[in-house]
């Protein structure tokens, strides 16, 4: 029968790691109090009750209790009395206090520290080992066993330096997770202002003319209806595209202008649209967002312009594409700068673009211009 209960072992270190965590200066104490037994004993008895011996072993043990507080400190204190012990006892005896201090101070102090404890600590051991142990392995012995301590406390020092750097490492990524989906946040926000927004408009516009054409120009009514149907199919579908439902949808590009401008002029607004110089094949990024801008210019001269004309023009240049949209409108005092504009700005912005929105020199109208750096030309 197998069974799932936890091994002795399992149980001590689960409490090992429980007291360390949560009372380190307890186990600190437990600690000393071992290592203090263990250097007076022998075969379970205290070997030697003479005071100065006895005293020398706790000066040698004690410290531990504090040697996550002062490594190096703590370390010179066990070693005196390491020393002090092995010198009133007249025979080497095993300083475990000084073990546990040289892998506390390898394990948590600078460099400059281990080197000191370590040199001090093999000076110790070849002046005791010569003084009352003529034996040469024993140094051989006993430097391996300090050896292997200080190399277990510069392990430990790796791992948790290691663990720190995994850390800080995850949480930076959580960082740049958290920031690249508040862009993301972002970026659908602006997208989804600029097409409700744009849709909307036209809809109301086409939707308030439509009764009063029906009776006059049933020929205009129609279209204002079939414009209303078109502008709201186009709008659903570029919100599915926008929050991810049809990722198959190609974003808005360049291509999408003359369509906009052709929908904009079913609400009675006279929009030409011009292109000077050569075309080039520009960024997803680009067009997106010269897109973006013509659209949301196209509607807050139709929201708030009360414009009768807009002008789209792209300009091409080996440098750059420039897009100015220019309306006849009531300018700047009636066209807040709002979502829309700051929209507009942050998506040039982030193409590595200019942006200016404003009443032109005449005083009269609003012009929009937004300067995009061709790839290799900035």
């Amino acid at each position: 029968m197998v069974s799932f209960a936890p091994s002795r072992s399992a149980t001590f270190r689960a409490l090992a790691r429980w007291v360390t965590a949560r009372h380190p200066r307890v186990w600190d104490g437990a600690i000393a109090v071992v290592c203090f037994v263990a250097t007076v004993a022998e075969r379970g008895a205290i070997s030697d009750r003479r005071p100065v011996v006895l005293v020398c072993a706790l000066v040698s043990a004690l410290p531990i209790v504090w040697r996550r507080r002062a490594p190096f400190t703590v370390a010179l204190v066990c070693g005196l009395g390491a020393v002090g012990v092995i010198a009133a006892h007249g025979e080497v005896n095993w300083p475990y206090g000084q073990l546990v201090a040289t892998y506390t101070v390898a394990a948590s102090s600078p460099v400059a520290a281990r080197a000191v404890i370590l040199a001090a600590t093999a000076a110790g051991i070849v002046f005791n080992q010569q003084a009352y142990d003529k034996d040469p392995g024993s140094i051989l012995y006993t430097g391996g066993v300090f050896a292997t301590a200080f190399a277990l406390g510069i392990g430990a020092r790796a791992h948790r330096d290691r663990i720190a750097l995994l850390e800080e490492r995850a949480l930076r990524h959580a960082e740049e997770r958290a920031a690249a989906a508040a862009r993301e946040r972002e970026s659908i926000a602006r997208d989804m202002h600029d097409i409700l927004a744009h849709s909307i408009s036209l809809i109301a516009v086409q939707a308030e003319a439509g009764p009063l054409l029906t009776h006059r120009t049933p020929d205009r009514a129609a279209r204002c209806f079939d414009t209303i149907s078109e502008t709201a199919h186009d709008a659903l579908a570029q919100l599915r595209n926008t929050l991810g439902v049809l990722r198959a949808g190609p974003p808005p590009d360049l291509v999408g202008i003359p369509a906009l401008a052709e929908r904009a002029r079913e609400t009675g607004l006279a929009v030409a649209v011009a292109e000077h110089g050569t075309p080039v094949e520009v960024g997803p990024e680009v067009a997106a967002a010269a897109y973006r801008v013509v659209q949301e210019s196209l509607t807050n001269a139709v929201r708030h312009a009360d414009a009768e004309a807009v002008t789209v023009e792209l300009g091409w240049s080996p440098a750059g594409l420039r897009v100015e949209i220019a309306d006849d409108g009531r300018g700047v005092n009636t066209v807040r700068f709002g979502n829309g504009l700051t929209g507009m700005r942050e998506r040039v912005v982030a193409c590595g673009g200019g942006f200016h929105a404003g009443t032109p020199a005449g005083g009269t109208g609003f012009v929009v211009t937004a300067a995009f750096p061709i790839r290799g030309h900035r």
